[in-house]
């Protein structure tokens, strides 16, 4: 198989059900030693699952070795730094390396924005990003050390497009997305990779808001293609691929040419030239936000400013 991971370290965290669990499988079938890390909480983190005697993480583990994989189980928060340390440990002392980190975990806590407790939007922002920071950060000085590592970061349509009642969810899924765009160009030197996913699938996350025949098609199973391709040894960097029920997309950020009005310009110019300068004909995507700068300051030079 051109995506065989054996010999390969995978940790996936929130991967006690949904697509966390759909992914370590994937891994796992595919010859990664796998690390399922999950909290046990409930869809709006809090609480516990009631999995009954073994955890969520439990579980997962028992089916990857009754299917004659390797697995382990950790139930450490992603918002503990102090969790994720010893998730890190955990998986050397197990394993003895790390290749492979998919930030997964995750709650919602939906409500309008101005109905939103302010408690809620923050616990949103802490699993998701704040989880994607402390996972990264505990896994990164062994990726660093043996030069070679490949991290996914979950994001969704939500945080790209937006979505309605959706602020916490969308404002932290956009702000991984900003994240990866500056992680893949810092460890890019040590052979590290860093991607990011925007999948939609039929989890407990979605199984109130969409409708019976859609959750139909939406498996987990059909995004965790995506991860092994983001995870593989001839992996892109900064990319986002979206995926669901079998279909896979690639998303970019980009930006229209533009117009020099002079840096005299007024609101009134903006107004009276818009279709010309944000015609997205010639749009593009810049690697870094430099370009983009840089854009600016060659298109001044050259009307003389």
């Amino acid at each position: 198989m051109p995506y065989d991971f054996t010999g390969q370290v995978a940790i996936i965290t929130g991967a006690g059900g949904g697509l966390g669990r759909a992914h370590a499988l994937a891994f796992a079938a595919r010859g990664a030693m796998v690390v399922v890390n999950d909290f046990g909480g409930a869809r709006d983190g809090s609480g516990d699952s009631d999995s009954g005697s073994l955890s969520p993480a439990e579980k997962v583990a028992q089916k990857i070795t009754d299917m004659g994989g390797n697995a382990i189980a950790n139930g450490g928060n992603v918002t503990s730094e102090a969790d994720m340390h010893a998730m890190a440990d955990q998986t050397m002392d197990a394993f003895g390396r790390i290749d492979i980190l998919v930030n997964n975990a995750g709650i919602l806590r939906d409500k309008t924005f101005t109905k939103m407790d302010i408690s809620d939007f923050k616990m949103v922002m802490e699993v998701h990003l704040m989880g994607a920071v402390l996972a990264s950060r505990a896994v990164l000085p062994m990726m660093q050390k043996q030069e070679y590592g490949r991290i996914v970061m979950t994001t969704s349509s939500s945080g790209l497009y937006g979505n309605f009642g959706q602020s916490n969810y969308s404002a932290a899924k956009l702000a991984i997305v900003g994240l990866a765009n500056t992680l893949r160009l810092e460890l890019f030197k040590y052979g590290i990779r860093v991607n990011a996913l925007a999948p939609v699938a039929a989890t407990r996350m979605t199984d109130d808001v969409m409708p019976p025949q859609m959750l139909a098609l939406l498996v987990p199973e059909s995004v965790s293609p995506a991860v092994l391709y983001l995870c593989g040894r001839d992996a892109p960097n900064g990319e986002i691929i979206t995926a669901g029920a079998g279909t896979f997309a690639r998303a970019k950020i980009l930006e229209s040419e533009g117009l020099f009005l002079g840096v005299d310009a007024t609101p009134e110019m903006i107004a009276e030239n818009w279709d010309k300068l944000s015609d997205m004909t010639t749009a593009k995507s810049y690697k870094q936000g430099s370009d983009q700068s840089q854009k600016f300051i060659v298109n001044a030079f050259e009307n003389k400013v």
